[in-house]
């Protein structure tokens, strides 16, 4: 039953566009775009191996190989080798178990794989904050299910995706996971994890796959008004999503006026940016980009979080100097900003990239996947 030949599947990562530490709560609104550099997984079978190992993971993040032996349904690292797995593999190692729980839940043994991970979203090892680990959690459960003929839908991909994750991440929102799965441009609604995690360990897998997930909505959405591109900065500082996002679970202010008023207008920009790309309007995206600027400015003043680094306010400032829009993407901190520019101004587009290089923010040739995982 399982195929012979190696399987490969990629997943690509992504940029938010609005909608950044709201989502993280089920039911909030983002829009999220994924972008041509990608993640690629490779597995092939296992077989018979003096060393003990039912699973090998081999990355180009990392070096060596992680050893891993199946119990209990659940992977644990050394394999018998004697030499430790190498650090970073969690993400895949979750992969790889959520869908050998479906394949237990269908009378099929866990997988003895070999599963090779490529990633473009990495410089010499240095993250850029496209969504790599999103990204490769999606391209190794489709690469996964594959070697094993699971048919897996895309929506099916995305939910074992979040199972896979909601445990490593309960405030991940999961917006890397859906752009991963859907490409292009995408308008995204998290669902609540701790409610689908519950689904799945009381009811199983396969039907967490088939039920109504709280909160949970994806939609495609337009590319960019004609006459506007997208352009992306990186600052060279790598940033944790999780340790930022951290900073909201502060009660006096998530029980307070200031945390309501940070979701409504939040979830009103992305609704009108959602609008303005669907009628092409160029100006009211614009808009709506600087509006969500002044509003994680805002939230981070009030909380401290760090979300404008120099690098990003830079960034941002060089951009709206030429009469563009601009923003960091995703949790701040350092990572990516993006810039929405005039595509006629090619002028204010050369001059926006040198003065982010002046600023020490690398100018990212990335451009919109309209793709997502392949089959």
């Amino acid at each position: 039953m399982t195929p012979r030949r190696p399987v490969a599947r990629r997943a690509p990562g992504k940029l938010f566009v609005a909608g950044e530490y709201a989502v993280v709560d089920p039911g909030n609104p983002a829009i999220l775009v994924a972008v041509d550099r990608h993640v690629t997984v490779t597995v092939s079978g296992r077989g018979l191996h003096s060393d003990g190992a039912d699973v090998v993971i081999s990355s180009d993040l990392v070096p060596g190989q992680g050893r891993w032996r199946w119990h209990d349904g659940r992977l644990h690292d050394g394999g018998g080798s004697g030499r430790p797995a190498p650090r970073g593999p969690d993400h895949v190692v979750a992969a790889i178990e959520i869908v050998a729980r479906l394949l237990a839940e269908r009378g099929l043994p866990p997988p003895s794989v070999e599963v090779s991970v490529s990633s473009r979203l990495h410089d010499n090892g240095t993250k850029f904050g496209l969504g790599s680990s999103g990204a490769v959690v999606v391209a190794t459960v489709a690469a996964v299910a594959a070697f094993h003929n699971l048919e897996l839908s895309p929506d099916a991909r995305f939910r074992l995706a979040v199972l896979a994750t909601a445990g490593l991440d309960s405030r991940g929102s999961g917006g890397d996971l859906a752009a991963a799965t859907w490409g292009g441009w995408i308008a995204y609604r998290a669902p609540d994890r701790a409610a689908v995690l519950d689904l799945a360990r009381h009811r199983g897998v396969e039907e967490a796959l088939r039920a109504p997930w709280p909160g949970f909505e994806v939609c495609r959405l337009p590319p960019l008004p004609r006459g506007l591109a997208l352009e992306v900065g990186w600052t060279g500082n790598p940033a944790s999503t999780a340790s930022l996002v951290s900073g909201l679970d502060r009660r006096s202010w998530r029980d307070g006026a200031s945390h309501q008023r940070f979701v409504e207008t939040t979830t009103d920009c992305v609704h009108a940016s959602v609008t303005a790309l669907r009628q092409g309007d160029r100006p009211g995206l614009l808009r709506q980009i600087r509006r969500a600027r002044r509003e994680l400015a805002r939230l981070d003043d009030e909380l401290g979080l760090g979300i404008f680094t120099p690098g990003l306010t830079a960034l941002c400032d060089a951009v709206e100097a030429v009469g563009g829009a601009a923003k960091p993407s995703g949790a701040g901190g350092g990572d990516c900003g993006i810039a929405l520019l005039d595509t006629e101004a090619s002028s204010d587009i050369s001059r926006v990239r040198e003065r982010w290089t002046a600023a020490g923010v690398r100018p990212l040739p990335v451009r919109p996947a309209m793709e997502g995982n392949e089959e």
